[in-house]
């Protein structure tokens, strides 16, 4: 009822205004607008309006009955007539006390209460006049700029909208990105603590090599001395001597390294050359690949010359003793070459 009272208010005839609901389903003031503006030279169809037309044939049937019937008793027309002349003037209209506004019906009314919020009607003789032509152009170009107004708001919202969506895609990218970085940094860190532990076990180790060293040299200069003891004390130590089993001395090599090159080959063809320290387990040469790379699938490594294929085991052995040093050359490969 609320959306009908609104077309009628808008300047559009009730049987128009019902149809309009009608053919757009009930769905609403905008589309009825639509459909009775882009219709606006036509007419109803006549099965519409048939309805009125029988109502008011059966009016007109009614009217001439009670003429018959009137006809018949004269006395009382008469009485009637006079009853009617000395009654108070016919309600045409409902009337707001509040801005003056005439109703033609109760629905009218009620909508129009709902509107504004008035509470003050009361019934007038005035009757609603209808809408001129050139009222009626102006109530539609009112229309038209309001529903313009609507399109633009909406077309505003819908850019709104696409521009929210993507400042999140972009800010959810950069989200993944911060992350993807803040694991590599705590990857990298991981991996420097590591070598800086793997550092100072090497230095202890080391030192623990000069001090035997040192040991053994200070031995090896006392041994030489010249003894001065007794015979008791003299058998008795080259007894204490031949019967302790000689050290195996600790063999240096002529040259130590610290480092060595290492030149991976990818898949792809490409290489990947870094340094690392020789007391550095093949697991860093593995994680510094999976980090250039950002591959996540398992792969393995292998040398040619001479050919060795690394296992699950050599990962955790460090590039000196599995003869990577001072350099080498590994291949990349999908999985374990048996």
């Amino acid at each position: 009822m609320g959306d009908i009272q609104m077309l009628l208010e808008m300047g559009f005839p009730k049987e128009k205004a019902e149809y309009a609901m009608k053919v757009t389903n009930y769905k609403g003031v905008e589309p009825a607008m639509e459909w009775l503006l882009a219709h606006v030279d036509e007419d109803i169809p006549g099965d519409v309006t048939g309805n009125t037309v029988g109502t008011s044939d059966a009016n007109n049937a009614a009217n001439t009955g009670n003429e018959s019937g009137q006809a018949e008793t004269p006395a009382a027309e008469t009485a009637t007539s006079s009853s009617t002349i000395s009654q108070a003037p016919e309600a045409k209209s409902l009337k707001c006390e509040d801005c003056g506004k005439l109703c033609k019906d109760q629905g009218e009314l009620e909508f129009h209460a709902a509107k504004t919020g008035h509470k003050n009607f009361s019934e007038s003789t005035e009757e609603k006049k209808p809408l001129t032509e050139e009222e009626k152009k102006r109530q539609l170009a009112l229309i038209e700029e309001k529903l313009k107004q609507k399109r633009l708001e909406r077309e505003e919202r819908e850019k709104a909208d696409a521009m929210e969506r993507e400042r999140n895609r972009i800010k959810s990218g950069k989200d993944m990105t911060e992350a993807r970085k803040r694991l590599e940094e705590l990857e990298m860190k991981k991996l420097v603590e590591q070598r800086k532990k793997e550092k100072a076990e090497e230095k202890a180790a080391r030192e623990r090599v000069k001090a035997q060293i040192e040991a053994d040299k200070a031995r090896r200069k006392l041994s030489q001395q010249p003894q001065i003891m007794t015979p008791t004390a003299s058998q008795g130590f080259q007894s204490v001597t031949s019967t302790t089993p000689a050290e195996p001395s600790i063999k240096t090599p002529s040259k130590e390294y610290t480092q060595t090159r290492i030149q991976i080959r990818l898949q792809d063809g490409s290489t990947l050359t870094e340094t690392f320290n020789v007391k550095e387990q093949l697991s860093a040469v593995r994680v510094f690949i999976q980090m250039k790379t950002e591959n996540d699938e398992p792969f393995g490594l292998m040398t040619t010359f001479p050919r060795k294929v690394f296992t699950a085991e050599d990962y955790d052995k460090p590039l000196d003793i599995l003869g990577l040093v001072p350099s080498a050359v590994l291949i990349m490969t999908k999985a374990n070459i048996a």
